[in-house]
């Protein structure tokens, strides 16, 4: 390490609204991972993949391995450096090697489409790849293609590549931290815009600390005795603080699952690793209330604490799951724009069908059509403030300004805020759809279906399902000589997973004669909602 930089670590400033000083100096590697070891924590436990327990000293050790063969592979500070990687010890290795070592780690969506990838290196221009072997096939195809990209690793193997593990054995155990400010760009995350096209969201050093100090230590409550398993990845802004950045904040133990988090996988995690804190999403909660068989004794006797964030909480899952498990749900909303949670329920204080009070050390208002704040009951857009806000959308200077507005960042969601300052979801600004915690656009989803011979014309919506969780519906006019019907449908629906992710596809498929539009032929999807 940087003597220069020993304990450069930001201050946080107690009161009912922390306030963070952050010194010149900074990289945030030094206050997650360097810290721990610094201050006497090198032997406890920091996390636990498929392959093991890894101590605070052994995860350090990987991260400098991790910065310097990325430094071996060409890297210079701020080369830009896309992760495509499951949830192992590699992905926190890469992701804070990467950020001592000054350059920028760009953690890519394990689930997206060949087509995603390719516009995704090509619009961030990342230097370096690092992949997964089990999801090299969708970039095999395309990296001869990419103009920036110099050096692909492979975590795992693949013929004819390099192994991070080769790298990171010929590596040197020390890594000098780069000399990065607290004001310095350290990852970019990308999300989807109202188009469907993936955005790159610029985070700096500061941002993580802001997050991990506010809803992770004051709303949530975590600590160093706790163990941590978040089924949201940690390529998502809210995956990334659950299950790296605020147990690593805290000295505590994060578990990771680099499978799909169905809910045996779930539960059997969590019966083996007995985890005190359990994130998830609303589809997934219902989706063990829907295994009957499925109870406390399946899961973590341990479980103090259960989170949900990615789409709002309906009742018909919060009150069964406080039934069957004990634990009450909290539930709040962040954004990558935000990196994490911003608005949210507080232990032993959970109002159901509610989104909460702003975190300690954000503000949050509710605008209406003419920029103006709403009164309590009104619905408005919400907007948030805080230190943990991203600077600018990469390459998209208009989108950026309409988002980031001075101190204020709009959020595109609608709210409306009771007597008691509790806030209520009421739906998107925009048509966007959030499908099991992740944005899906209407528009791809219509691209994909119009696409197939039998469709004329198509609209997607969003429509509630039997545990009023929002999934994509389409409305469809089938070409001449085409017959509706069941077999249809199954078509349709596996002609959009071949080109989609998966999740996007719809789930209901309902045959039209005609779309509703206005006179100058815009759909009026506010018809087909309702």
């Amino acid at each position: 390490m940087n003597p220069s930089q020993v304990n450069q670590y930001a201050t946080v400033i107690p009161g009912d609204t922390p306030r963070f000083e952050f010194p010149r100096e900074y990289n945030a590697a030094n206050e997650f991972i360097d810290r721990h070891v610094l201050e006497g924590r090198a032997g406890r436990r920091a996390l636990v993949d498929r392959s093991g327990a890894y101590t605070y000293g052994e995860l350090a050790e990987r991260v400098n391995r991790a910065g310097n063969a990325l430094l071996a592979s060409g890297a210079k500070q701020e080369t830009r450096v896309a992760l495509c990687l499951l949830d192992t010890v590699d992905f926190p290795a890469v992701f804070w090697g990467a950020i001592k070592a000054g350059l920028i780690p760009i953690p890519l969506n394990t689930l997206l489409t060949r087509d995603d990838y390719d516009y995704m290196l090509r619009d961030s221009r990342a230097r370096i790849l690092v992949v997964s072997e089990e999801l090299w096939p969708q970039f095999e195809p395309i990296v001869a293609k990419q103009a920036a990209l110099e050096a692909v690793v492979i975590s795992g193997s693949a013929a004819g590549h390099v192994s991070l593990s080769g790298l990171m054995a010929q590596a040197s155990p020390e890594l000098t931290t780069a000399a990065t400010t607290s004001d310095d760009v350290a990852f970019w995350l990308y999300t989807s815009g109202s188009t469907g096209a993936p955005k790159g969201v610029i985070h700096l050093h500061r941002h993580l600390v802001c997050t991990a100090a506010t809803y992770g230590t004051r709303v949530l409550g975590i600590e160093a005795d706790d163990v941590v398993y978040s089924a949201a990845k940690l390529f998502f802004a809210y995956g990334l603080g659950n299950g790296m950045t605020f147990p690593l904040y805290v000295g505590a133990c994060a578990v990771l699952l680099d499978g799909r988090p169905t809910p045996q996988s779930v539960m059997a995690l969590m019966k083996v690793h007995q985890p005190t804190i359990f994130f998830g999403v609303p589809t997934l909660y219902g989706a063990i209330l829907a295994e009957q068989h499925l109870g406390p004794e399946q899961g973590s006797g341990r479980l103090r604490r259960c989170v949900s964030a990615g789409e709002a909480l309906p009742g018909g899952i919060a009150e069964p799951w406080l039934a069957r498990f004990g634990v009450e749900i909290v539930d709040g909303i962040g954004t990558t724009e935000m990196l994490h949670i911003f608005l949210s329920n507080r232990p032993g204080e959970v109002r159901l069908e509610s989104t909460g009070r702003a975190v300690p050390g954000y503000r949050i208002k509710l605008l209406d059509e003419n920029g103006d704040e709403c009164e309590p009951g009104d619905i408005g857009e919400l907007v948030v403030s805080g230190d943990s806000a991203a600077v600018a959308y990469w390459n998209r200077r208009d989108k950026s300004r309409a988002t980031f507005q001075g101190a204020w960042t709009r959020t595109g969601d609608k709210y409306s805020i009771d007597e008691d300052g509790y806030y209520h979801y009421a739906g998107r600004t925009d048509d966007m759809l959030k499908v099991s915690g992740i944005w899906v656009s209407p528009f791809e989803v219509e691209s994909a279906l119009i696409a197939h011979d039998a469709v004329v014309e198509v609209a997607v919506v969003g429509q509630e399902d039997e545990s009023k969780l929002v999934k994509p519906k389409a409305f469809v006019v089938l070409a001449a000589g085409n017959k509706p019907g069941d077999e249809l449908v199954a078509t349709l629906q596996n002609h959009v997973k071949d080109r989609l992710a998966p999740y996007k596809y719809p789930r209901w498929i309902e045959f039209v004669d005609a779309l509703p539009k206005t006179a100058t032929g815009k759909i009026q999807r506010f018809k087909l909602r309702a």
